[in-house]
């Protein structure tokens, strides 16, 4: 992998993915007022300090190559974000993950979002030795499993629950990296 791969930004139809910013911290504070976000999300943003906190871990996230997380705007509105947590260099499996906002729900923003980091992080870290995109969710999250789903990542598997930080069963969905998946 070179850094100038890795500063790359996935690319979705209809769809800005670029690195979070300072400026991102407002909004970030009101899409994670949404009870159905926050009762999915484990870092939640509540307040300017915690938007500030939040965009300084996900910044020190890039910086050390274990996480690329990129804001989504749709019309210069952020409205979601996906994340490549990419653990040890050479690691053959990497994590994604996503949110949406409220307003943003129901429009294929997430399947969109989630299709294009798959194929920049399928592209980024091919050389570095990645051959499977992970994606869990907690079992009784219907829309996250569509989400997956449409994006190309197939149901493999029921997740137990691990207390406290995932207290419901999952579901883990799996695809090679590099794959062809719809998005819709």
């Amino acid at each position: 992998m070179t850094t100038a791969l890795a500063a790359g930004v996935p690319r979705a139809e209809g769809l800005l993915l670029r690195p979070f910013r300072p400026e991102d911290g407002p909004a970030l504070v009101e899409i994670h007022r949404d009870p159905v976000l926050r009762r999915y999300v484990r870092n939640r943003v509540t307040d300017p300090g915690g938007a500030a906190r939040w965009l300084a871990a996900e910044d020190r996230g890039r910086a050390e190559g274990g996480r690329y997380s990129f804001a989504v705007l749709e019309q210069g509105a952020l409205v979601g974000q996906v994340v490549l947590k990419r653990g040890a260099p050479g690691s053959a499996a990497s994590e994604v993950g996503y949110w949406t906002a409220a307003a943003a729900r129901g429009r294929g923003v997430a399947p969109r979002a989630l299709a294009a980091l798959t194929a920049w992080a399928s592209e980024t870290f091919a050389a570095d030795g990645l051959v499977r995109l992970d994606l869990f969710h907690e079992g009784d999250n219907a829309a996250s499993c569509r989400v997956a789903e449409k994006a190309g990542y197939p149901f493999e598997a029921y997740v137990p629950a691990a207390p406290p930080h995932y207290p419901l069963d999952g579901h883990w969905h799996s695809r090679p990296a590099g794959s062809a998946g719809a998005a819709g």
